[in-house]
């Protein structure tokens, strides 16, 4: 027997709406917990306090220290002493002390409504010290719950080569992934400026003042800007050649996918290092939700949907032994998240600007 117009309408119309609904609960099904805070985390050690914890600053107070770099680590024992040398010997040396607030030539490749890439005698610059006085900064560890003795071989590097240097150490009580542990240095970090930079040293940290430089010709009025390291330019060079193909696959495919859920504009995502004025991390790390390594993306979809310039500058790069990723157990993760982060935003589950920032763990049991 023959179906009807309005039995066919009828029928397609409720295969969408079983699709729709299928949809949705495997979104719910995937999207990951609130990242929770234990109280423990809200302290840190340090060479002058290695054994009575003192409590972290909070971002949405005022600044106390001109950069704040944050370091997440994971079972970083072996990598973690060469990459702390040199953004030490860098932060305390002539390169980063005498640094002028020159303008960058780098390129901006972000989105804003208040774009200043000539530069605006309106818009905040990022301060520095009065002549004669030295660039104060920090540098925030974040042991993302190690199984190895990353907390204390780095308390003990505070201690023995870095005494008078401010380097906090925080142990997560468990591990949460890359993005997890970055969003909780930032939450608790008092610079002006939020350096994140990955523990194995793969980015020169003297490429800093070149992030530094070009984000005082993109800050709005409200002093809000981020820039991020881009190791674009190497993709033809011995540093991306010798990679292993598996690597080289993840890229490609990981720039195609980029271009369609709307950071095609930004052509380096995940180099891990990226500069943010306090400003725009104000506004852009208590909105992020992601605790994998994908979380750069979520970052950069937050701040388009804010609206806060991004600019895109060359740094250099080496691939260090040791990397914790596991490239197909990365991919299928990727595309999960991806599409995650993209479908709770379309659909307002997940607003810019509007995130939960610091979610105690306490709380949330009793919340339950």
């Amino acid at each position: 027997m023959a179906l009807d117009g309005t039995t066919l309408v009828y029928g397609g119309l409720l295969v969408v709406a079983v699709g729709l609904v299928l949809s949705y609960v495997l979104l719910l099904l995937w999207t990951p917990p609130p990242i929770l805070t234990h109280t423990s985390e809200l302290s840190y050690l340090s060479a002058n306090n290695p054994k009575e914890p003192l409590p972290l600053p909070k971002l949405e107070d005022p600044a106390t220290v001109e950069l704040s770099v944050i370091v997440p680590a994971f079972n970083e024992t072996e990598r973690l002493p060469a990459m702390l040398e040199a953004t030490v010997s860098y932060l305390e040396g002539e390169g980063w002390q005498n640094l002028a607030t020159t303008t960058s030539t780098a390129k901006t490749t972000g989105s804003s409504s208040r774009p200043n890439e000539k530069g605006n005698g309106s818009a905040k610059k990022l301060k520095r010290p009065s002549s004669g006085l030295k660039r104060t900064f920090e540098i925030i560890i974040v042991d993302d719950g190690s199984t190895d003795s990353t907390s204390s071989a780095a308390l003990l590097l505070a201690r023995s080569k870095y005494p008078k240097t401010d380097i906090k150490i925080v142990t997560l009580e468990k591990n949460i992934g890359k993005g997890g542990a970055v969003r909780h240095g930032m939450l608790h970090a008092g610079g002006q400026g939020l350096l994140m930079a990955d523990a194995d040293g793969a980015s020169r940290i003297e490429d800093l003042a070149s992030l530094w430089s070009h984000m005082n010709t993109i800050l709005d009025k409200d002093g809000r800007a981020a820039v991020v390291g881009s190791r674009a330019h190497l993709v033809k060079t011995e540093a991306v050649v010798k990679r292993s193909l598996l690597r080289n696959i993840l890229m490609y495919g990981l720039h195609t996918i980029l271009r369609i859920v709307g950071v095609g504009h930004i052509r380096d995502t995940q180099c891990g290092f990226k500069l943010f004025s306090r400003s725009a991390a104000q506004q852009i790390f208590p909105s992020q939700h992601l605790p994998t390594w994908i979380f750069d993306v979520e970052l950069l979809l937050i701040a388009k949907a804010l609206r806060i310039a991004v600019g895109e500058v060359p740094v250099e790069w080496h691939e260090v032994a040791g990397s914790k990723l596991n490239v197909v157990t990365a991919s299928i993760q990727m595309l999960r998240d991806l599409l995650i982060v993209r479908l709770n935003m379309v659909v307002g589950r997940w607003k810019a600007g509007e995130g939960p920032g610091v979610t105690l763990a306490a709380k949330a049991e009793k919340s339950d």
